[in-house]
């Protein structure tokens, strides 16, 4: 048996040494023989015919075919049951129902929203009205909403598919539904744990060796331009190898946008991003200090270039930092720094508000918009749940990491544009590109609890309802 597994071995040992001789030698000329196109291309096959065997919409959704049928029968108490809710707050002052001449206004759940969004405050006169009880179930009820479905929370969690793409992740359950999934299934499982991820850890572990001794060779040299092109390609280079080890497959748009220095700012959904903009060109990076192999990796980075890591707990990097931003981009023969404002990930759906800092700075900013495919694996680092570590372990055991990535024109602060106005126009951009939802909510609440301010608004405006004697 021994000597069977040996032989094996040995057959299969030449043939793989060369195709990750040659996967590298490809990536350290940016060239490619078009195979991970082709097996994404394969990929694409196999899910659309998992979706014909096994139609999924999103959790908290129905089944388009059932639809119809269940609002036929649930409609009269669903009418009901809303009536109910709302009756507390359709009542006119006289105390009487309201019949089909009263002019009624009505709050649904947009009343909540309302609130903490800061949007035009609706009208309470209509709803003067004495105190009850049952008015707290309400306010109740609004709350329930706001954990089920808020604008903040949901971009914070893995972006759920339309159809099961094999990965045990999504939609679990489907996994039992056909002989014939779960055993392709067991396939998938076998090829991407047996078969890829070897393969790929061993050309990430390439990809990071070069990075070391190159950037420790280049920090060695002195300033000048040799280093800054040595630099140059040893970046491009070592990136490209660590794309590989994801089988990544980006398609770059309107690569005339690209910025040759000063600041460049994307939308951000995980340190993966550094990695895709980097194999088409190269960056200085601002951001903050990490531990462990993230840490190891930026302390690498730094020996080669400068690169701007502040720690968020010590608030006097914030005026070393900008002053550290903008001699940088007041040098042109520095590298143009990318910058991620958002200062979290985000689940690859939207784009949340952008921090000003970097946007008072300079007067022009080149955006760049990036968007993954989740069909062949989830790019967005939970890293309040799983370190870097093991995020990059997830990627490299999905199918492959597939994205678009859009240079943007440049863009320049208008005249009489505070920092905040500019930072959202560019926002706004970036979302429009890449087909990611807008919103003017802080990343930040990812860490931090809710404001007392923000608490108080719908106990103000209930105070309104209540007649006052």
């Amino acid at each position: 048996m021994a000597q069977l597994l040996i032989a094996v071995l040995s057959i299969i040992f030449v043939p793989v040494v060369l195709l990750i001789s040659a996967a590298v030698l490809l990536a350290t000329f940016g060239q490619s023989f078009g195979l991970r196109r082709a097996y994404v291309g394969i990929l694409l096959k196999v899910f659309e015919a998992c979706k014909l065997k096994v139609p999924v919409t999103s959790p908290g959704t129905v089944e388009e075919e059932d639809s119809e049928e269940e609002e036929e029968e649930e409609g009269p108490v669903k009418e009901e049951k809303e009536y109910q809710i709302d009756e507390l707050f359709s009542r006119k002052v006289d105390g009487h129902s309201p019949d089909e001449n009263d002019e009624v206004r009505v709050i649904d759940k947009d009343f909540s929203l309302t609130a903490f969004k800061g949007l035009q405050k609706p009208e309470w006169e209509p709803f003067k009205k004495e105190f009850e009880l049952s008015d707290i179930m309400y306010f109740s009820k609004c709350g329930v909403e706001a954990i089920i479905d808020d604008d903040v929370t949901k971009r914070f969690s893995a972006e759920e598919l339309a159809s099961w793409n094999l990965l045990t992740r999504t939609h679990k359950p489907h996994l039992f539904m056909s002989v014939r999934l779960t055993a392709l299934w067991c396939i998938g499982c076998f090829v991407r744990y047996a078969v890829l991820l070897p393969f790929r850890l061993t050309i990430f572990f390439i990809g990071f060796t070069y990075m070391f001794f190159a950037t420790a060779f280049i920090g060695f040299l002195k300033e000048g331009s040799i280093k800054r092109q040595l630099c140059y390609y040893a970046n491009m280079v070592c990136f490209r190898i660590l794309c590989r080890s994801f089988s990544a497959v980006i398609t770059f748009h309107n690569r005339e946008n690209m910025a040759k220095n000063g600041i460049v700012v994307a939308n951000h959904t995980s340190i993966v991003d550094v990695f895709m903009l980097s194999h088409d060109n190269c960056y200085a990076m601002i951001g903050q200090a990490h531990n462990g192999f993230l840490g190891f990796l930026q302390r690498a980075l730094s020996r080669a270039t400068s690169h701007i890591w502040f720690e968020r707990s010590e608030t006097k990097d914030r005026s070393i930092v900008a002053r550290r931003l903008r001699a940088h981009i007041e040098n042109p023969s520095k590298m143009p720094i990318l910058i991620f404002p958002e200062g979290t990930c985000i689940n690859n759906t939207s784009v949340m508000m952008f921090k000003k800092g970097s946007f008072e700075v300079t007067e022009t900013i080149y955006p760049v918009a990036i968007k993954y495919d989740p069909q062949f694996g989830d790019a967005f680092w939970n890293s309040s749940k799983e370190s870097f570590t093991q995020h990059l372990l997830g990627i490299m055991s999905s199918w492959a990491l597939v994205c678009d990535v859009w240079y943007l024109p440049p863009m320049t602060r208008l005249e009489n544009e505070d920092a905040v106005a500019f930072a959202n126009r560019v926002k706004s951009e970036i979302a429009r590109q890449g087909g990611l939802v807008d919103l003017d909510w802080d990343g930040g609440l990812k860490r931090a609890t809710v404001k007392d301010s923000m608490k108080e608004v719908p106990q103000e405006q209930y105070s309104k309802i209540l007649k006052v004697d």
